[in-house]
C-alpha cells in the first residue's frame, strides 16, 4: 500500500500558499508526471486530429507552449513528428505531423490508454491541494442558512441543525417521512455550500502512470479567472463551484470505486472523490439495490478517518482525502435501517417531519398563490376536515402543491376559473389519494 498523503496542513496557512502551489509550471522537470504520459497525449492528439498546431496541443493538454516547445523538438529529433508547416512567428506557430515512425508510435499509446484531455497532476500534489482547501473550513453565518431556507415552511430554529453540519462539513442525516421537502432541504444547502467560496480540482490525476478523470462538466460549474489566476496558475486545474453529487436509489456499489474502462483504458474517479470540498447527497437510503449495511460498510472507515483508500486494478492501494459534507436522506426508520454505531459517526441526525396545522395552512397559501388560485377559507376547512381529519390522513408539505396542481389540469380541462371550492377540492383529491378501503373492489 502507497500512503499518497502528505502531512496536514495547518488551517491559518495563508492563501497564498494555494496560489504558490498552483503555479504553472515553468519546466518540464516540474510536471512532476513521467514524460512518457505527456508525449503519449501528444502523439494520440496528433493521431486522431492529423495536422495539428502547437497551440491547439497546448489547449488541448492545458500546459503552456513554452513547456510543450522542447518536447516538440525532441519528438522532432527522434523523427517521431515532423513540420508540416512553419508559421510566420516562430517554433510557436509551427503545425506538427506524424511520421510513419510517429504513427506507430501512436498505435502504441493508444493500445495503452485512449485518454485525450488535459495532463495530469500527481496524486500526491492532488491530496496536498485538497486538503489545503478542505482544512479551511466553511463559515457559514446564521444569516446565511435562514436565507438559503427561506423559500421553505420549516419548525423555528430548524436552521440550527443545518447550519453546524455544514460548518463542520462531516455528516448529516436528514429522515421523516416521504413528502415534506428533505430533497428540498439537501439541495439548498447544496446551492449553500456552492455560493460560499470556489474550490481548485484537476481535471485528471496521475497514479503509477495511469490517469484518472475527475473533471464531469455536468457536475463542475466553472468559475471565470481573475487576470493574476490566467496568468500565473497551472491550467490542469479549473477553478470550479464548490460540487454537490446528488444520487439516490440508482447508486451501485461500483460509482463508489475506480471504475476502469476497458475499452478506454482509464479510470473514471469514484463519485465521493468528485465530491470532496462540496457535498455528496444519498437521496432515498435504503431503496438501493445492495443492502444499507454494505453501503455503511463502504463509508465507515472514511467517515472516522476522513481519508479514502482506492485500489487500481493491479492491485496497488492508494489513500485520497475524504473531504466533503456526506448526507444520507431517508423516509425508512434509522433505527431499522442502521445499526447505533453506524448513527453515532453522523454527527447530526435532522429530524423532517410532517407540517402541524399551521405550517400546512402557509404551505398551502405559498402554492395557491404560486398556481393564482384565491384561497378560499370555505373549501381549505373542508379539505383539513375531509380529507385529513376525518380520513385520519397525515399533512405532508408535498401536498398542497399536488392538489392545486390537480385542480388546475381539471379545470384547464373544463374551462372553469381554478376556485378552492369543496367540490373542486373532493374531485382533486380522490384523484390524488389512493384508496384504502377496498371493499368494494
Amino acid at each position: 500500500m502507497t500512503d499518497n498523503v502528505q502531512a496536514p496542513i495547518a488551517e491559518n496557512q495563508p492563501q497564498e500558499t494555494l496560489f504558490n502551489m498552483l503555479r504553472a509550471p515553468e519546466e518540464t522537470q516540474q510536471l512532476d508526471i513521467p514524460m512518457g504520459i505527456i508525449i503519449d497525449l501528444i502523439v494520440r492528439i496528433l493521431f486522431n486530429e492529423g495536422d495539428v498546431s502547437l497551440r491547439r496541443i497546448s489547449e488541448v493538454v492545458r500546459l503552456s507552449p513554452a513547456i510543450l516547445d522542447p518536447i516538440m523538438a525532441k519528438l522532432q529529433h527522434d523523427k517521431i513528428v515532423e513540420v508540416a508547416s512553419a508559421g510566420q512567428m516562430g517554433r510557436f506557430t509551427y503545425i506538427y505531423a506524424l511520421t510513419d515512425e510517429g504513427a506507430k508510435r501512436a498505435r502504441d499509446a493508444m493500445e495503452r490508454s485512449q485518454y485525450v484531455g488535459p495532463a495530469p497532476v500527481p496524486i500526491e500534489k492532488y491530496n496536498q491541494i485538497i486538503l489545503l482547501q478542505t482544512n479551511r473550513r466553511l463559515t457559514v453565518s446564521t444569516e446565511q442558512v435562514q436565507q438559503s431556507l427561506s423559500h421553505l415552511i420549516l419548525p423555528d430554529n430548524f436552521h440550527r441543525s443545518i447550519g453546524p453540519a455544514v460548518n463542520s462539513g462531516t455528516s448529516l442525516f436528514l429522515y421523516g417521512p416521504p413528502g415534506n421537502g428533505k430533497t428540498t432541504v439537501a439541495e439548498a444547502i447544496a446551492k449553500l455550500i456552492a455560493g460560499t467560496d470556489s474550490i481548485w480540482v484537476p481535471y485528471a490525476v496521475s497514479v503509477a502512470g495511469y490517469i484518472i478523470k475527475i473533471h464531469d462538466p455536468l457536475l463542475f460549474k466553472a468559475i471565470d479567472l481573475t487576470a493574476d489566476e490566467d496568468r500565473y496558475l497551472d491550467k490542469r486545474w479549473g477553478k470550479w463551484e464548490r460540487p454537490a453529487i446528488m444520487v439516490g436509489g440508482e447508486l451501485i456499489m461500483e460509482a463508489l470505486e475506480l471504475r476502469y474502462d476497458t475499452i478506454a483504458k482509464f479510470y473514471e474517479a469514484p463519485l465521493q472523490m468528485k465530491a470532496n470540498g462540496g457535498m455528496f447527497l444519498i437521496d432515498d437510503f435504503g431503496r438501493q439495490t445492495m443492502p444499507p449495511q454494505q453501503l455503511l460498510n463502504r463509508w465507515i472507515v472514511p467517515l472516522e478517518s476522513r481519508y479514502d483508500f482506492l485500489r487500481l486494478r493491479t492491485g496497488q492501494s492508494f489513500q485520497v482525502p475524504f473531504r466533503q459534507l456526506i448526507v444520507f436522506s431517508t423516509n425508512l426508520d434509522p433505527n431499522e435501517l442502521v445499526d447505533g454505531a453506524f448513527l453515532r459517526r453522523i454527527q447530526m441526525k435532522v429530524a423532517v417531519k410532517s407540517p402541524d396545522d399551521r405550517m400546512f395552512f402557509q404551505i398551502f397559501g405559498i402554492m395557491a398563490k404560486h398556481y393564482n388560485i384565491p384561497m378560499e377559507k370555505e373549501g381549505f376547512l373542508h379539505l383539513v376536515q375531509k380529507w385529513y381529519r376525518d380520513a385520519e390522513r397525515k399533512m405532508e408539505a408535498v401536498h398542497p402543491r399536488d392538489i392545486l396542481k390537480i385542480i388546475v389540469s381539471i379545470c384547464s380541462y373544463t374551462g372553469e376559473q381554478p376556485r378552492l371550492t369543496p367540490q373542486l377540492v373532493d374531485e382533486a383529491c380522490s384523484n390524488y389519494f389512493v384508496e384504502t378501503d377496498t371493499k368494494d373492489w
